[in-house]
């Protein structure tokens, strides 16, 4: 086929192939469309597939022999975002969310370009096998969800597919395209995601003494959280609580009989996460308490992931790889990041190294004036990120660098081969 031995080729077909996957996402354990076409790649490219991991997960495997095993790993899912790029193949479809509600959905992580560039690697790798050992191409689901990793390997994944020795992968991020971010240790936060619901007693806005409001038992609640890390985390720790959303009511003159909190939390030590996570409750509870409310409040787990910590030893390994991609110089420490990825869960499951890095997806000409890191870093701060209904990554060059960085990475870890 033409995408094994032709690199041309096979760079068009991957630039069609992510426009396609940006113009219809899907939402997380929804990924239906996306699990199909990249099963349909990987069997075209002689991979044995396995399909329907925790949901729509699903793997591509290609062995050459005795020798390592390496998992390279894509995410699948879309948000809930209305998207606001102007691209001509920008996403116009729609979806219903974990709550039943109808909403606009658009690539706006980046997950449709991880899954072309897995997919022109898996391309590569089956054209080239001057590699022996096993290549496992995972497609996972519901990352933005924490919880597609852990429903993968819940349903079987390594009774399923051979265990590898190494889970590998990248996400793309506003760095220049070009510059790769690794950071040894602990790389990405942990992630911790609750709904609260706080109970009170509605009536009529006139009369707010026959009342427990809990509009202002919410709006006492959220102001209290942010204590917790600005004054209950050391300053040289790292964490951050976001309330996502406050709902309650329906109409001005009418006090409701619940509210409720989306709250977020980040953090990278256990410690510091266990004594926020124990301050979300207290909080909670005592300003339920302080307002009268007429029963307790609710505080129920939506999403939870570890920490990805990046193996030291396999960092130093991979970084030799990734910089045969981009030349020595670009591949920057990027420092802890503050998003959270549920990637490190398949590497726990499996007992092995896990080395995930960021993969820059912004145009290189908005950064010609930086010259250090953090003058990249303020560039960053004035583009559209991640989560953005204006995040948009520059095809050209990214897919073109994340295919060889997957392929680099690889092969690194795989034995050569005595015919290669």
């Amino acid at each position: 086929m033409a995408q094994r031995s032709d690199p041309d080729a096979l760079l068009a077909r991957l630039h069609e192939l992510y426009m396609d996957l940006h113009a219809h996402p899907e939402l997380s354990f929804a990924e239906h469309r996306t699990s199909g076409i990249a099963v349909k790649w990987l069997q075209d490219n002689g991979y044995g597939v396995v399909e329907g991991i925790g949901g729509t997960g699903a793997a591509g495997v290609l062995t050459t022999g005795p020798g390592p095993v390496v998992l390279l790993r894509a995410d699948m899912d879309g948000l809930p975002v209305l998207e606001d790029t102007g691209l001509p193949y920008a996403s116009q479809e729609r979806g219903t969310d974990p709550d039943g509600h109808d909403v606009p959905v658009m690539h706006a992580c980046g997950h449709d370009l991880h899954v072309t560039c897995l997919l022109g690697a898996a391309a590569r790798l089956a054209a080239d096998r001057s590699w022996q050992g096993t290549v496992v191409a995972l497609l996972q689901p519901a990352e933005e969800l924490a919880r597609g990793a852990g429903a993968m390997v819940a349903d079987g994944l390594y009774d399923r597919v051979p265990r590898p020795d190494v889970v590998l992968g990248q996400h793309v991020a506003p760095l220049p395209a070009g510059v790769i971010g690794l950071r040894p240790g602990a790389a990405f936060a942990a992630t911790d995601s609750f709904r609260v619901t706080l109970h009170g007693t509605g009536g009529h806005g006139s009369r707010p003494e026959a009342t427990v409001d809990p509009v202002v038992m919410a709006a006492a609640t959220v102001l209290r959280l942010q204590t917790l890390v600005s004054r209950e985390v050391a300053g040289a720790d790292t964490a951050v609580l976001t309330v996502g959303a406050l709902r309650a009511g329906t109409k001005s003159n009418i006090i409701p009989d619940r509210a409720e909190l989306l709250v977020n939390v980040r953090s990278y030590d256990p410690a510091v996460r266990e004594r926020i996570l124990a301050g979300i409750t207290r909080i909670v509870d005592a300003e339920a308490q302080a307002s009268g409310a007429p029963r307790p409040p609710t505080i129920k787990t939506i999403e939870s992931a570890p920490p990805v910590v990046n193996d030291e030893t396999a960092s130093a390994r991979m970084r030799l790889a990734l910089e045969s991609v981009v030349g020595q110089g670009h591949v920057v420490d990027p420092g802890p990041v503050t998003g959270s990825e549920d990637v490190g869960v398949l590497a726990s499951a499996a007992g092995v190294p896990c080395v995930f890095w960021l993969l820059g997806g912004a145009d290189p000409a908005l950064f010609a004036q930086a010259r250090d890191l953090d003058a990249i870093r303020s560039v960053m701060a004035s583009i559209p990120s991640n989560h953005s209904p204006a995040y948009a990554p520059v095809p050209v060059p990214t897919i073109g660098i994340g295919v060889d960085a997957l392929v680099a990475t690889a092969r690194a870890w795989l034995s050569a081969s005595r015919s290669g």
